[in-house]
Parts: C-alpha cells; sequence; structure tokens
C-alpha cells in the first residue's frame, strides 16, 4: 500500500510540474493565475523549479503591460518576487516612472498594480535600510517637504489623475500596505495578509499609511492596526472596507482588470472630476462650502462635453431603467446612435 501511495504522490507531482510549465509559456494576462495549494499564488509566468531569478542588476523591477479587453487597461507589477517584491530604491523610481507613464497616456484610462509571484509586495527593502544606503539620505523620495508627492516606496505621497485599482494576492504589508492604500480600490484575495507588519522593527509609515488608512476604515480600526501591527486577513479586510472586493485565492489580477476595464466604459471626464472632487473633500478643502464650491466649478466644465450627449443618449432610449448597457455610447460620452 505505501508504495501505491508513493507512486501515486510523485505522479501528482509530475502532472503538476507539466501543467505549471505550460502555464508559464501563455502569454494571455487574462487568464486566471494558477493555484499551486493554499494560498501561494503561481504568477502568469511563474519560476521554473532550479532557476535562478536573475538579480535586479539585469532584469525589470518593475514590468508594465497593456491588456487590451473593451478598454486598454494598464497593468503595472513589482517584479521582485525571490524578495517578496519589497521595494529597493531603484523599484521606487521605477514606479514612479511607470506611473507618470500612465497618466500621460491617453488610451489607458485605468491602472491596476499587483505584485509578481503571489505578493503584492511586502514593504521596503529592509537590507537597504540596515546598510545606510546613500540612495536613501541623497534621493527626494526621503525629502518630506518635496513637491513631487514622492516617498521612499515611490509615487505614494500624492494621488493620480487617473483611476488605480490594487490587485492584492499574499502579503500587503508595511509600505506595501500603503501602496494598496495610495490605490483608488484594492481587490483582495481571501488569503491574502495586510498589516502594519514594520511596526516590529521600528520602521515608521512615511508613504501616506497613518494619513489614508483612517480615512479608510476609521480613526479606531486604524489605530488597532498602527499599534498592534496585526496581521488582518482579506475577509475581516473586506468586512472592515480595507478591501473593496473580496476574491478567490488566484485570481485578483485577472478581476481587478476586470474592474478595471467595467469603469473604463463611462465618460471618463465627469468619472475623474468626481473622483477629483472626492480627495478635494476627503483631504483639501478647508471647510464644507469650500468643497461644495470646488464640486460645483470642476463638474460645470464636463456638462457641454458630456452631460448633454449622455442626456441625449439617454432620451433616445440607452441606459434606461438603471441599465448599465452602454452600447450606444463612445469612450468620451458622446452617442454613436
Amino acid at each position: 500500500m505505501g508504495t501505491i501511495v508513493e507512486f501515486t504522490g510523485r505522479l501528482i507531482l509530475h502532472v503538476q510540474k507539466l501543467f505549471l510549465r505550460n502555464q508559464s509559456m501563455a502569454r494571455d494576462r487574462t487568464t486566471t493565475p494558477v493555484v499551486m495549494c493554499g494560498n501561494r499564488l503561481m504568477s502568469s509566468s511563474p519560476q521554473q523549479e532550479g532557476e535562478k531569478m536573475p538579480s535586479d542588476g539585469n532584469k525589470e523591477l518593475v514590468v508594465v503591460e497593456k491588456v487590451t479587453m473593451a478598454y486598454v487597461v494598464t497593468t503595472i507589477g513589482i517584479n521582485r518576487p525571490e524578495k517578496k517584491n519589497c521595494v529597493n530604491h531603484a523599484t521606487a523610481l521605477q514606479l514612479e516612472a511607470a506611473f507618470k507613464a500612465f497618466e500621460e497616456d491617453p488610451d489607458s484610462p485605468v491602472a491596476v498594480l499587483y505584485g509578481k509571484g503571489g505578493t503584492f509586495c511586502s514593504g521596503y527593502d529592509l537590507s537597504e535600510v540596515a546598510s545606510g544606503s546613500p540612495e536613501m539620505s541623497g534621493s527626494e523620495n526621503f525629502d518630506p517637504f518635496n513637491k513631487k508627492g514622492l516617498g521612499p516606496m515611490g509615487p505614494s505621497r500624492r494621488y493620480f489623475k487617473k483611476p488605480v485599482i490594487a490587485a492584492v494576492s499574499g502579503y500587503a504589508v508595511a509600505g506595501g500596505l500603503e501602496l494598496a492604500l495610495m490605490c483608488d480600490a484594492r481587490v483582495v484575495e481571501d488569503t491574502a495578509v495586510m498589516g502594519v507588519f514594520c511596526r516590529r522593527f521600528g520602521v515608521p509609515l512615511i508613504d501616506g499609511g497613518t494619513v489614508r488608512l483612517p480615512h479608510l476604515i476609521g480613526l479606531s480600526r486604524a489605530m488597532d492596526m498602527i499599534l498592534t501591527g496585526r496581521a488582518v486577513k482579506g475577509k475581516e479586510a473586506f468586512d472592515i472596507g480595507l478591501a473593496n472586493w473580496l476574491v478567490a485565492c488566484g485570481t485578483s489580477l485577472g478581476q481587478a482588470i476586470q474592474y478595471a476595464n467595467s469603469i473604463s466604459k463611462f465618460p471618463q471626464n465627469c468619472l475623474n472630476r468626481d473622483r477629483m472632487s472626492a480627495y478635494n473633500a476627503m483631504y483639501d478643502a478647508k471647510d464644507f462650502e469650500s468643497a461644495m464650491q470646488f464640486e460645483m466649478r470642476h463638474g460645470l466644465d464636463v456638462i457641454a462635453s458630456e452631460s448633454v450627449p449622455g442626456a441625449q443618449t439617454f432620451v433616445s432610449g440607452v441606459g434606461k431603467h438603471g441599465s448599465f448597457n452602454l452600447h450606444g455610447m463612445t469612450k468620451n460620452g458622446k452617442s454613436k446612435l
């Protein structure tokens, strides 16, 4: 009996290896990643057994790709899976460049941020902190008064011109949690873990964590996470409002791309004016009156370009009874009917 069990086990492992090898050759970015077991996610191009990962000196630390469905979604992947996608200074610079390129791309209305290899991001690379890396002291990313919204984790101390969705698998902790908070919404796997793990090592949240977290989940819950550094798993993250969508293990990237595609169909000037007003009311407005003035002042600009054509489309019969089927509209909100 023992021999049969051993043989069966070896056969199953052999089949799994063959299956993963075939998956690594697939280039379809919309395919759901393969789940090996438990909460271990194999990415769309998994590392093969015995394959040595390239060093930071000869690989892209941030991988940018375009996924074309009904619309073009930009995916931005942190590519240090051998270090749980912790961000060093070089990675932070590449993240800045990737998001700058996305913001300037007129063809891609939404981006998705994720981590390659099953971990979103485990924070800042503490080996640089331990060595007192000269890049830290000389970089504007560590200057609290820089005007670009830069932080140690990259473009983490500002918000973007267009929506960004986080696809959270594995760990999103310390600075990785702050990158997830930087995004407009978070699609989180049920096996994911979020938390202020840097609490244990005396590393502060300086990429917006103490600013954004209380706004998202309330001061009391935020203070619990900040003070204890405890692990918050997917279900709890969803229950307290930290996760917008809770999805199965291995599906966050595909689900986030679908999410991004679904909001790309709406008239984008209007969507981004409403988004900008919400950020202003949350962080910048000095009082209720100024927030209301900001909302109307910036909303009026899109009435002629998108609201009037949209109203004409509605009157013609598209979108009635609450339908979100906008087959009769173009990307800028004008009717095709």
